[in-house]
């Protein structure tokens, strides 16, 4: 059995060290997997490195392990990019957040825009926040990587686009000149810009303009926001990133 890959939220994890998994870990080896003791599993907190871990104690509630080995993962892509996503509805969001934290992107920001169908606010965006973390977290744990991205507060579009930054910043267009092969890029650091279903406004595209966004073409064919982001990571990954 692939030995399973566990995120900890401790700030520091060394060999030797002796630690109780927290409450969805525990569960997940306890109660899911049903995990003894002396078999192993590998934890990771963010900081590029993979702990290999042996069970010392474990039922359906509470698991502890002691570290026994340290690895550096070399699991992240060259590419720095961060995915600034209007909210989809139902479960497409969540569905484009797994899929671009296993091709590899570093940051996202999830988007409200004029077009945008989706409305949360309050505390209800708050959990929808802390639910697509946990998306990335089990992304991370999946696809083997070791840092773990973020899924900032979302913001309106006007605000993303605003903000200062030395990344290429990129939105795809249906009349762009080029595509992504055409593309140079100075530094490692994209912003990527994916509309809503019923693709941005008129005013949010000359705002795009504005803030010295590149027009970039996908194809011929009109794709669907969840497609679009995906179909435009795997593009930059290959033109710049670690997917050959």
């Amino acid at each position: 059995m692939r030995v399973p890959r566990i995120y900890q939220p401790i700030n520091e994890l060394t060999v030797n060290q002796q630690v109780k998994l927290d409450e969805d870990g525990a569960a997940h080896i306890g109660r899911v997997l049903r995990m003894n003791e002396g078999e192993n599993i590998t934890l990771f907190n963010g900081d590029g490195f993979d702990y290999l871990a042996s069970i010392i104690s474990a039922n359906k509630k509470n698991v502890s392990v002691e570290i026994i080995d340290k690895t550096e993962k070399l699991s992240e892509s060259p590419l720095d990019l961060h995915l600034g996503q209007v909210i989809s509805r139902g479960d497409r969001m969540d569905f484009t957040i797994q899929k671009s934290v296993e091709l590899g992107v570093t940051t996202i920001t999830p988007l409200f825009s004029d077009r945008c169908g989706v409305k949360l606010s309050g505390e209800r965006l708050e959990k929808k926040i802390s639910q697509w973390q946990k998306i990335v977290i089990s992304a991370c744990e999946q696809s083997g990587r070791s840092f773990v991205p973020t899924v900032r507060p979302a913001m309106n579009l006007s605000q993303w686009c605003a903000e200062q930054t030395e990344a290429l910043k990129l939105n795809l267009h249906p009349r762009a000149a080029h595509g992504i092969n055409g593309l140079s890029l100075e530094n490692t650091k994209v912003r990527l810009l994916i509309g809503p279903e019923g693709g941005l406004s008129e005013e949010e595209i000359a705002m795009t303009e504005t803030h010295l966004f590149t027009d970039v073409l996908l194809g011929p064919r009109v794709l669907r926001t969840e497609t679009a982001s995906l179909t435009a990571i795997t593009a930059l990954q290959l033109r710049f990133g670690d997917i050959g």
